[in-house]
């Protein structure tokens, strides 16, 4: 656990569920976690994960009802610098965003406004927290979209969106979210789309800047290989759960979760022979308006018989394993330690 301390942002058991005609939809179910200042929370896991869903809670965005008081039903605690967040008025939480906590969206495209030229949303975006001129902010708006690496940025200012690469737009939103120097930078698939040469661009991109100005960073992503090169810890989502979570190193090399593993064993690598094959995590994610009983995992897990039933029938507690370490298994330590070097 992180220094209560040092703690930024912090979230406890949140539930963000949606009610349809077809039943409730449990997008996150019972998350916690904690972000200090300077360190960077990877969260990873397939799609329909709850990942996203996460984000917009942490940024107030899920609907006009913020937090619960729209159609999105909304329990828990998320606390940003020890302001309370999930019982907060509106407007407070909108004063908030862009300036404490800010957003980079993974479809830059279709997040940015088509009639609008870039240098005015960037510009903006800073003049709704700072009492400034329009030259002011200009200025302001040319300096980030030179320091995130657009070229000639003083003319590329009146340029509109659809004038911008994938990556240019991407670089865009940064420029968009780091205008105000937030504390909590959220990237939700910050590199989907771009090439991989682009995609290193951006990473280091978003580990100088958070150097630079101490932010708190959460990177949203079902790629390993990003948080591999930018997470100090990482969180493993599954079915709106948490299942595994824990600092980067510990849970790249000694995972405990059968999910986690197929994560990593569908990830190519480096160390082995290119003759061997992936090994995909067999079926499918699970509804999230019927989740299954007991371990939302059961049904894909290839050790479930090894519970004697525990996983069908009850589900498991997130248990420390190892010095801030967590996975929610049933499965014991040793025979988990003993698959996982086994399949290596």
């Amino acid at each position: 656990m992180t220094d209560e301390s040092e703690v930024f942002l912090s979230v406890r058991d949140l539930k963000v569920h949606f009610p349809t005609d077809d039943g409730l939809v449990k997008a996150v179910d019972g998350l916690s976690f904690e972000l200090a200042r300077g360190r960077t929370l990877g969260i990873v896991g397939e799609s329909g994960s709850g990942k996203s869903v996460t984000s917009l809670a942490v940024m107030g965005l899920h609907g006009v009802g913020q937090y619960g008081r729209g159609r999105a039903r909304i329990s828990g605690e998320i606390h940003l610098d020890g302001q309370e967040l999930t019982g907060a008025d509106p407007d407070s939480v909108r004063r908030l965003r862009g300036r404490e906590m800010a957003m980079i969206f993974q479809d830059p495209l279709s997040s940015l406004h088509p009639y609008y030229t870039v240098g005015t949303q960037i510009s903006e975006a800073y003049r709704v927290h700072h009492p400034v001129t329009k030259a002011a902010a200009r200025t302001r708006a040319v300096e980030l979209l030179g320091r995130v690496g657009i070229p000639q940025p003083d003319r590329r200012f009146d340029d509109y969106p659809h004038q911008f690469s994938g990556g240019m737009r991407q670089r865009v939103m940064i420029a968009m979210a780091l205008v105000n120097n937030p504390d909590l930078l959220i990237a939700d698939e910050p590199t989907t789309a771009l090439d991989v040469t682009v995609q290193a661009q951006i990473l280091d991109l978003i580990r100088d800047l958070q150097q630079e100005f101490g932010s708190a960073v959460i990177v949203i992503t079902h790629d390993l290989g990003v948080v591999a090169e930018l997470a100090d810890d990482i969180l493993v989502m599954y079915a709106g759960r948490c299942v595994e979570r824990g600092p980067a190193e510990r849970v790249f090399y000694t995972p405990q979760h059968p999910y986690t593993w197929g994560l990593l064993g569908s990830m190519p690598r480096f160390d082995r022979e290119r003759s061997e094959r992936l090994t995909p995590v067999r079926g499918a994610p699970p509804s999230l308006i019927n989740v299954p009983s007991g371990c939302a995992f059961h049904p894909r897990c290839p050790h479930a018989d090894l519970t004697g039933g525990a996983s069908r029938s009850t589900v498991p507690e997130l248990r420390e394993v190892a010095e801030r370490h967590f996975a929610a298994c049933h499965l014991p330590v040793a025979d988990r330690n003993r698959i996982w070097e086994a399949s290596r």
